[in-house]
């Protein structure tokens, strides 16, 4: 936690060729946190099998605005399970949505409710544009 760093983001063509760097990002890893369905306030229990609630802040750190979008493009992972869509709709409207588009200077600090298998592994944002990227950035779970 508490651990900062950037990518860069950039957009395709109309024909989803030819890449190119338009902006850049900066995320930090505010803490990570295993809620209960209670804790965020929903009846609906995982489906993975564990909440995971992720507070990120997120910063525009160059000449261009920049968009970012969660919404199935979060992964887990971790050394037994194969990277699997984490993304749900739970705390959708508590709090700053991360999801939007930043001019350059401006930052959220939010929060994404994720499903996941079990504590532990990695969250990977794997909504980039550019075709020789895994993901923009990875996040280490705690185990506990």
């Amino acid at each position: 936690m508490g651990q900062t760093g950037t990518w860069p983001y950039g957009e395709t063509d109309d024909t989803g060729e030819n890449y190119q760097v338009t902006s850049k990002m900066q995320v930090k890893v505010v803490s990570a946190t295993y809620v209960t369905p209670a804790e965020i306030d929903t009846t609906n229990k995982p489906e993975q099998g564990q909440f995971v609630k992720l507070t990120l802040t997120l910063k525009n750190v160059g000449d261009a605005p920049a968009k970012f979008a969660a919404y199935g493009m979060m992964k887990w992972e971790d050394d037994q399970t194969a990277a699997q869509d984490a993304t749900t709709l739970e705390g959708v409207g508590d709090g700053p949505d991360l999801d939007t588009t930043y001019k350059p200077g401006q930052a959220v600090t939010g929060s994404l409710v994720l499903d996941i298998a079990r504590k532990g592994g990695t969250v990977s944002y794997v909504g980039m544009d550019d075709p020789s990227a895994d993901a923009a950035f990875v996040v280490k779970l705690p185990k506990s």
